[in-house]
């Protein structure tokens, strides 16, 4: 018996996924006995923020992932194109169409029991003796539960809120501007700096503070002491910041100290630092740039930084409540727990942000799960895949702050060929990934008692 706790997107997925490769599967929904502060119905996979479930163009990191995730006998992609209403080229759905008949799917499944109760920490070992325990509680994990995980993975590899700055594709800097230096010349070139001068930085400032802003996300009275943990751990947005003074960010996150523009050869009035987000260096995040400005406005003012002019942001920043482990510290690459075997993280908590992620890693939990069960060993998705460039970002052991990552080009190996056209190196990614992803596949099924079937 395969337990699942949560009814999202990641829990319906891996309960499927287990019980279509023919396991015995219960799975936990607290709603409607206890509600939440985000969700309005009763439905499994109900959507509580966009309907939007990313771009449908195959040739999309997105679309890459859905291909995959279909192929793999996704539950959640299927039925969204059945429910989808106009949306350009983003699979948009509607929400309760779609979240009705995901419940109605689970719910009519033979080898899935649905209960509508609140999974407590004692029940974990109980439900672990009788087999895997997939963990699938999402952002809004119960505070018992997270009491519970933060305990098992140590409180430090814990989190309880995004502070994350945005992040950038490498190849989009503009390297004549941004120079590699760190501070003295201590610690290499593992830095990139974008140097302002006196007026840049002035113009930087009032563009920050009058940019308009995100509300922040409702939470919990009863979470509030979780919540200090990260959130008062420096985590000031940065146009809170510039509104004490146009010149705090000069003399804080932005000082230039130990900094010299070879421009010039002198140092800047104030400097972004740029650092590797991950071991390949093709994504890099704007250190200490933590807001809560709108995206829209995140792009216009960020595109203000001397060498960010035109810049493709592949994520941005956001400070709001969020449960998530540091997956590189405490999974496998088959997101078993590395202390409590048998127990399986899927969705957000594992640390990728989005839909569409979440459910991804909700089928490969469930897949993984399902093997264990039937006593096969664990087989990891091949790097070059759109799975594997997401499992490569919950194992990537890059010196930083952990922080979710949804799906995007920057994840996918370089390609080794001599080009800096972004497009055919795209190109080549994309085919790379679906290559190695359908003989993966293969192999993945052939192992199995029973095939993946479609949805549908």
């Amino acid at each position: 018996m395969i337990t699942v706790v949560g009814g999202g997107f990641a829990g319906t997925e891996a309960a499927w996924a287990a019980a279509e490769r023919g396991c015995k599967v219960r799975l936990y929904e607290m709603r409607p006995k206890r509600p939440t502060g985000a969700h309005q119905t009763e439905y499994l996979a109900e959507l509580v923020c966009s309907n939007s479930f990313k771009s449908r163009l195959a040739t999309s990191p997105a679309g890459q992932l859905k291909a995959e995730m279909v192929a793999l006998g996704s539950l959640v992609i299927p039925t969204g194109e059945e429910h989808s209403v106009p949306g350009g080229e983003a699979l948009c759905v509607d929400r309760d169409a779609f979240a009705a008949a995901i419940t109605r799917r689970i719910s009519e499944h033979p080898n899935i029991d649905v209960v509508r109760d609140e999974f407590s920490p004692d029940m974990a070992q109980n439900a672990l003796a009788q087999g895997p325990l997939i963990l699938a509680t999402g952002p809004l994990t119960s505070r018992p539960l997270a009491e519970w995980l933060a305990q098992l993975t140590g409180q430090q590899h814990l989190y309880f809120y995004d502070a994350v700055s945005p992040t950038v594709d490498a190849s989009t800097i503009d390297t004549s501007i941004a120079f590699a230096q760190s501070r003295y010349d201590k610690g290499g070139d593992d830095y990139l700096n974008c140097p302002f001068d006196k007026e840049q930085y002035y113009a930087f400032v009032e563009a920050l503070k009058t940019a308009e802003r995100a509300l922040p996300h409702g939470v919990a009275a009863e979470d509030e002491t979780l919540e200090k943990i990260k959130y008062f751990a420096g985590c000031t947005p940065i146009e809170a910041i510039a509104d004490a003074g146009d010149r705090s960010l000069a003399f804080g996150n932005f000082k230039p100290v130990g900094l010299s523009d070879p421009r010039t050869g002198r140092r800047p009035y104030a400097a972004i630092q740029l650092r590797p987000e991950n071991r390949d260096r093709s994504l890099y995040s704007l250190v200490a740039c933590q807001n809560r400005l709108k995206w829209g406005e995140q792009k216009r003012v960020f595109r203000m930084v001397p060498g960010l002019e035109n810049a493709e942001f592949v994520r941005f920043g956001v400070i709001h409540r969020n449960t998530y482990i540091e997956s590189p510290k405490v999974l496998t690459p088959w997101l078993e727990m590395n202390e409590v075997p048998g127990l399986f993280i899927a969705g957000q908590l594992t640390g990728v942000e989005g839909y569409v992620e979440s459910a991804a890693m909700g089928i490969y939990a469930g897949i993984s799960a399902a093997r264990q069960e039937q006593g096969l060993d664990p087989i990891v998705p091949p790097r070059a895949s759109a799975y594997g460039s997401l499992v490569s970002h919950l194992q990537d052991q890059t010196p930083r702050e952990f922080a979710p990552m949804n799906i995007n080009w920057g994840l996918f190996p370089e390609p080794e060929i001599e080009t800096r056209d972004k497009g055919v190196k795209r190109e080549a990614k994309l085919k790379a990934a679906q290559e190695s992803f359908s003989e993966w596949r293969i192999r993945l099924e052939n192992e199995l008692d029973q095939p993946a079937s479609s949805a549908a």
